[in-house]
């Protein structure tokens, strides 16, 4: 999320009816749950209206009379009351919660399924830690509308309408005198409600402002170290830990404040009913015993749910916040724009970009207006300084961004006319920072790709050279490389990235620094390796080191997002221009070491 979108101004709204009615159309395919936990929530309300009201009968009629044997018979009638109560909160609870989790279950895969499709744009702007804790914290907070919140919000709300009506039927000058309490409690409530609204919404975003910053100093753990950071880095954690614990003191200050309110105001009209109740009792029989007992009863059983309201009521505004963020990156229009309807199955490998331009941000160009063409087969190298605009190219290429003006097309036709999937499936890139999933050597070359056979695999490593080095390895090709593929060198990491790329059998093969972080044994396997697989493949190679380029077919020189120079190894060296001096600069710090 952005800052602006952190930051957004609470609105003061304790209902949303529009967020409301949007989460309440994911339980819709789960209809007979909903209908349970709605019936269970009913008769839970019905048999706690009945107790008070057997009660009653039992105290004036059975016991002050002495009637044991009818005392039985009613003793026995509300211990079923009792079984039944039991037995349909039972359902309540496990259904209630059950919906929650189904419907988290299938929001959850809605939002994950929204960002895989997502611009590359998206991630570039967007915090991974907050992203994480809309995925699965912030959802997971959305199940408990349904668990602790709705459900048992309307529960609440039923058995005090319930008690209510029964206490106006049994007696309804008590009945006034318990009233009387109910507004100071219930403007209180909606105060504390407000409060709460507020304070939830600092606690989410400062919750994700902590997963955030955990997460990126954890995947950026060594640097911190290199360069003696800890100190720095523990600074700016103690000071966002601070505001979280500021976030969360401020909901239990307003907790503070209203649950000893909330207790105190039931306990008056307690004694109110037990001291009007009373006098009236001793001084003639207008109000019985029983009526007495049974209103203090159901004093705490009117008054309990409003306490437990809001406290549910903060469960729900919690859950409320969560679906608002979840929901507004699922709203998010950052969609990739996909309109091709080209399918096709392999290009035959001719690339052109003819006076393309683009920027990252607008107004300020990375690509100022380019044109080259690779024929079918051939291989061109794109060297240049840091920020030249290389790496832009590929990133063009497959797509991941779309470009301002110009025209980039394959085999005579536009990127933009093609299948975004099926153009990408025919793209392999080799990258200079390897990503490796958390999974086996061989799940990490195919992606679990099951046209991809073991033996397919294998006989690719066998080429590159690096069949023997995994079937060194633990388990050889179902090592688990761990997070990151941290099991392994910088070098075996580029090198499997490598077998990736080969075994997908693309049209156009790009090397993006492939070779730049590794040794030197490594990137003599990936040479070799490279002019098997660039055999009749197009092939596009960044490169800073030269040396690893100089057999191209053609070389492009970049600066400042122009080209500069365009030739072959032999023809740059002879203009006496950039590619020369930058050759001449690494032929003599190779010579020098």
């Amino acid at each position: 999320m952005t800052k602006q979108d952190s930051n957004k101004k609470i609105t003061g709204k304790v209902y949303d009816y529009k967020l409301f009615k949007r989460l309440m159309n994911y339980a819709k395919v789960y209809k007979l749950q909903f209908v349970i936990s709605v019936i269970s929530v009913v008769l839970l309300a019905l048999f706690a209206a009945i107790r008070p009201i057997l009660l009653r009968q039992i105290v004036d009629d059975y016991i002050t009379n002495k009637n044991a044997e009818q005392l039985l018979v009613f003793v026995i009638i509300m211990l079923a009351v009792l079984f039944c109560e039991v037995i349909f909160q039972f359902l309540f609870i496990y259904f209630a919660n059950w919906l929650g989790q189904n419907i988290i279950k299938d929001i959850r895969s809605q939002l994950f399924r929204h960002l895989l499709h997502f611009k590359m744009q998206y991630f570039n702007k967007s915090s991974v830690g907050k992203l994480v804790t809309r995925v699965v914290s912030d959802i997971e907070t959305i199940a408990s509308v349904f668990g602790q919140g709705l459900f048992m919000i309307i529960s609440d709300l039923l058995k005090m309408l319930v008690i209510a009506m029964v206490m106006i039927w049994m007696n309804w000058h008590l009945a006034l005198i318990v009233f009387s309490i109910l507004p100071i409690l219930i403007f209180a409530t909606k105060v504390f409600q407000k409060a709460m609204k507020s304070a939830f919404q600092e606690v989410r975003t400062q919750v994700a402002n902590l997963n955030g910053f955990v997460q990126e100093r954890i995947t950026g753990m060594r640097i911190i170290q290199l360069f003696t950071r800890e100190k720095i880095e523990y600074e700016k954690f103690k000071s966002i830990n601070e505001e979280h614990k500021k976030a969360w003191i401020r909901t239990v200050w307003y907790n503070s404040i209203f649950f000893p309110i909330a207790e105190i105001l039931p306990s008056i009209a307690i004694g109110l009913v037990v001291w009007y109740g009373g006098l009236n009792a001793a001084t003639n029989s207008s109000i019985t015993a029983g009526e007495i007992i049974s209103f203090i009863m159901m004093n705490n059983m009117l008054f309990r749910p409003l306490r437990q309201i809001a406290d549910k009521f903060n469960t729900l505004q919690m859950g409320m916040v969560a679906a608002e963020r979840v929901f507004k990156i699922i709203d998010a229009n950052e969609k990739e724009i996909d309109n091709g309807d080209i399918t096709i199955n392999s290009f035959k490998g001719d690339v052109s970009f003819k006076d393309v331009r683009f920027g990252y941000i607008p107004g300020e160009e990375v690509i100022k207006g380019i044109s080259f063409e690779v024929k079918s087969g051939e291989t061109v190298a794109i060297v240049g300084a840091t920020g030249a605009g290389k790496s832009t190219i590929i990133n063009l290429l497959n797509r991941f961004y779309n470009i301002e003006k110009g025209k980039i097309s394959i085999d005579n036709v536009d990127i933009c006319d093609y299948k975004l999937h099926e153009l990408r499936d025919q793209i392999a890139v080799v990258l200079q920072d390897v990503f490796l999933f958390s999974d086996t050597i061989y799940n990490n070359i195919t992606l679990k790709d099951e046209r991809i056979s073991l033996e397919e695999v294998k006989t690719a490593a066998k080429e590159i050279g690096i069949h023997d080095f995994i079937m060194t390895l633990p388990n050889d090709y179902n090592y688990n490389v761990k997070e990151r593929g941290v099991m392994l060198s910088v070098g075996q990491r580029q090198l499997i990235a490598f077998l990736r790329a080969s075994v997908s059998n693309p049209s156009i093969l790009i090397l993006d620094e492939a070779t730049s972080s590794i040794d030197s044994h490594s990137e003599k396997l990936i040479q070799d390796a490279t002019e098997k697989i660039t055999h009749n493949r197009t092939s596009i190679i960044i490169a800073h080191r030269l040396a690893t380029i100089q057999k191209a077919d053609k070389i492009i020189v970049m600066e400042d997002g122009k080209i500069v120079e365009q030739g072959n190894h032999i023809q740059l060296l002879a203009k006496k221009g950039y590619y020369s001096r930058l050759y001449n600069i690494q032929f003599t710090q190779k010579k020098a070491s």
